[in-house]
C-alpha cells in the first residue's frame, strides 16, 4: 500500500511540476514577467542543476531591466559551477546594457574555455545561438574542431553562415557534411528544400545547381550525381535529371530503380516527353517483365493521347500482342483495363470493353483490383448513358471500400454521373461533402464542379444554360468532340446567363490546345482576361496562356506578364507555384 501512495505521490508531483513550467511559460510570453519570475524562481530553487529554469529566471529580470539581479544570480551560479556558458549568459548581460567591453571580455573567457576542453563547445555553442550571436557561435565551433580534428561541426554552423546570409558558405557546409554523413543525408536535403522554396532566396537554387556540378566534376563518387539528380528533381527538370540518373546506371547497374521512380515521376507531372524517354531507355535496359510491362503500357497510353483514328489498328494490335505475351492474369490488369477503355471511348466498341472487363472479373483479383474493373465497368456504362447502371457500380465501390480515397473516386464519379444526366440537386449533395475531401485532387474537382452548379442556380433557377453545358460536357467525356464544342459555341451565341459566359470560353479554349490549335485557344482566354477579370476562371486563363506563349510558341515577352499577374494577383491559384517558377526561369533567376 506504501508503495501505491508512493507511486501516486510522485505521479502528482510530476504533474504539478509540469503544470508549474506550462504557467511560468505562459506569463512569460504574454510578457508577465514578474508572474514568471515567481515561478521559475521556485522551479531553480528546487532543481539547481537545470539551467534551462536559471536561464529563463535570468531572461525574466532582463525583461524586467533589473540587469542587476541578473548578473548576481549568474555570477553566484559561475562561482558554485564554473559552467563556462555562463559567460555567454554575463556577457550577453552586458551586452544589454551597451556595455560592449565587458561583454566581449566575457564571450572571449566562455571561448577560451573551448581551448581548455573542446567538449565545452557544445553548451557554449548552444547558448551563443540562443542569444542570436551566429558569429560567435561560429568561432566556439572553430575553435573546438581546431583542437579535436573528430569534431564536425559543418552542420551547425552551416546553418548559422545561412543566418548571416552568407549562402555560399552554407552550401558548402551542408555538402560537405552531408558527404561525410550519408546518413544525415534526408536533414541536409529538407533544410536545402526550405531555402530553395523561399521567395528571397531568387539566386539560391543556382548557387545550390553551381556547387554540385562543382562537387560532380571534382569527384567521381556517383553520390554527387545523385544529389543533383535530386536537385533537378525539385526543381521539376526530369530530362536533365534523367542524364544524371543515366550516368549513375552505367557505373552502378544496381540503381535501376531510381531511373524507374524517375519515371513515374515525369508521368504524374505529365511531362510526357521526357516521360516516354525514360521509359523507352527502361525498355531497352531491363529484362524484368513487371518493369517492361509497366514501361509499354505508359508508351501506349501516351500514344493513345495523341494518336489519330488512322493509328488505332496498330495500337490495337500492340495491346493484343503484349497481353500474349503476358497472358491475361493479374498481373496484367492495368492493361486489359486499358485495353477496354481503348474499345470503348477511342475504336467506340462499348460491348468489347465491357466483354473485356467482365473477362478481367472472372480471374482472380483482390478487392482494390475488383474495384478498379468496376470503376472502369461503370465509365463505360456512363458512356453509353446508362446512368443508373453506372451509378450502381460506383455505389458498389463506395460501400466496399468505405473511407477509401477509391471510394471518395467513385463518390465524384457518382455526383458526375448525376450532374451529367442533369440531376444538380443530387449532385450537388454529393459535391458538398466531397470539396472536403482528404485528396487534394478530388476536393479541387468537387469543388470546381460544386460552384459550377451552385453560381447557375442562382442566376438562372430554371438552370436552362446549365443543362446545356452539362450536355456539352458529356459529349466531351464521350470523346465526341466536335458535337461537345459545337454544344458549348451555342451557349456563347444564345444563352444570356452570365455566370455561364466565362467557364464556357475556358472549356473552348481547353478543347482548342487539345486540338493543337493554340491561336484559337488563346482568342477565348483573352476574353475571358478581358471580360471576366474578377471571376474566378480569371487565373486559369492567364496561366494557360502563358504556357502556350512559353512552352509552345516560345514567346517569353508575352508569357512573363501573364505569369506575373498570377503571381501577384492570385497568390491562392493552383497554378501559382509552376507560374512563379516559370516566371523566375524566364527572368533568368534560376538554371534554364
Amino acid at each position: 500500500m506504501k508503495k501505491v501512495f508512493a507511486f501516486i505521490a510522485l505521479i502528482w508531483s510530476i504533474a504539478v511540476f509540469a503544470q508549474n513550467e506550462q504557467l511560468a511559460q505562459n506569463y512569460f510570453e504574454r510578457g508577465e514577467f514578474e508572474k514568471a519570475l515567481l515561478i521559475y524562481q521556485d522551479l531553480e530553487a528546487s532543481h539547481p542543476g537545470n539551467t534551462f529554469f536559471l536561464q529563463k529566471t535570468v531572461a525574466c529580470y532582463q525583461q524586467m531591466q533589473q540587469y542587476d539581479k541578473a548578473e548576481e544570480l549568474i555570477n553566484e551560479r559561475l562561482e558554485k559551477t564554473k559552467r563556462p556558458f555562463l559567460y555567454v549568459e554575463l556577457g550577453y548581460n552586458y551586452q544589454l546594457q551597451g556595455n560592449t567591453e565587458k561583454a566581449e571580455s566575457n564571450y572571449e573567457k566562455a571561448i577560451n574555455s573551448i581551448n581548455e576542453n573542446a567538449t565545452n563547445v557544445y553548451a557554449v555553442a548552444q547558448n551563443f545561438e540562443q542569444k542570436i550571436l551566429p558569429e560567435r557561435a561560429i568561432k566556439a565551433y572553430e575553435t573546438a574542431t581546431a583542437i579535436n580534428k573528430s569534431m564536425n561541426f559543418d552542420y551547425q554552423t552551416a546553418i548559422l553562415q545561412g543566418q548571416l546570409g552568407n549562402m555560399d558558405l552554407m552550401i558548402e557546409k551542408l555538402l560537405s557534411f552531408a558527404y561525410n554523413n550519408p546518413h544525415n543525408l534526408p536533414i541536409v536535403k529538407n533544410q536545402l528544400s526550405r531555402f530553395m522554396m523561399q521567395d528571397a532566396q531568387e539566386s539560391f537554387n543556382e548557387a545550390l545547381r553551381k556547387a554540385l556540378l562543382v562537387n560532380t566534376q571534382k569527384n567521381q563518387d556517383i553520390f554527387w550525381n545523385e544529389f543533383l539528380s535530386w536537385y533537378y528533381v525539385q526543381q521539376k527538370d526530369y530530362g536533365k535529371a534523367f542524364i544524371q540518373q543515366k550516368a549513375i546506371f552505367r557505373r552502378d547497374p544496381n540503381t535501376f530503380s531510381s531511373i524507374i521512380t524517375l519515371a513515374r515521376l515525369a508521368a504524374e507531372e505529365n511531362e510526357t516527353e521526357t516521360a516516354r524517354e525514360i521509359f523507352t531507355y527502361i525498355l531497352e535496359n531491363s529484362d524484368v517483365a513487371s518493369v517492361q510491362l509497366y514501361a509499354h503500357q505508359y508508351l501506349i497510353s501516351a500514344d493513345i493521347r495523341e494518336a489519330n483514328e488512322s493509328d488505332f489498328a496498330a495500337i490495337k494490335q500492340r495491346i493484343n500482342d503484349l497481353l500474349e505475351q503476358y497472358g491475361s492474369g493479374p498481373n496484367t490488369l492495368d492493361l486489359q483495363i486499358l485495353k477496354a477503355d481503348f474499345e470503348a471511348f477511342h475504336l467506340k466498341e462499348s460491348n468489347t470493353g465491357i466483354a473485356t472487363l467482365n473477362q478481367a472479373l472472372e480471374i482472380g483479383l483482390n478487392r482494390y483490383q475488383k474495384a478498379e474493373v468496376k470503376m472502369k465497368l461503370a465509365d463505360i456504362l456512363l458512356l453509353d448513358e446508362k446512368f443508373n447502371q453506372a451509378i450502381i457500380y460506383y455505389a458498389q465501390i463506395e460501400d466496399e471500400l468505405k473511407n477509401d480515397e477509391v471510394a471518395h473516386e467513385a463518390s465524384l464519379k457518382v455526383a458526375k454521373a448525376s450532374y451529367f444526366k442533369g440531376d444538380f440537386e443530387w449532385a450537388q449533395k454529393q459535391l458538398k461533402v466531397l470539396k472536403s475531401s482528404s485528396s487534394q485532387l478530388i476536393a479541387n474537382d468537387a469543388l470546381e464542379l460544386y460552384l459550377l452548379i451552385i453560381d447557375n442556380t442562382v442566376e438562372d433557377s430554371t438552370q436552362t444554360a446549365l443543362k446545356k453545358f452539362a450536355r456539352a460536357d458529356y459529349k466531351l467525356y464521350q470523346n465526341k468532340k466536335q458535337e461537345a464544342l459545337n454544344g458549348f459555341k451555342d451557349i456563347l451565341a444564345n444563352d444570356k446567363t452570365e455566370s455561364i459566359q466565362d467557364v464556357t470560353l475556358l472549356r473552348i479554349g481547353r478543347m482548342y490546345e487539345d486540338l493543337k490549335q493554340y491561336d484559337l485557344a488563346l482568342q477565348y482566354y483573352k476574353q475571358i482576361i478581358d471580360n471576366y477579370a474578377e471571376g474566378i476562371y480569371i487565373d486559369e486563363a492567364l496561366f494557360y496562356s502563358a504556357e502556350i506563349y512559353n512552352k509552345i510558341l516560345e514567346d517569353p515577352e508575352k508569357a512573363m506578364p501573364l505569369y506575373e499577374k498570377v503571381i501577384f494577383n492570385h497568390e491562392d491559384s493552383i497554378h501559382f507555384v509552376e507560374a512563379r517558377k516559370q516566371y523566375r526561369r524566364l527572368r533568368g533567376d534560376a538554371n534554364s
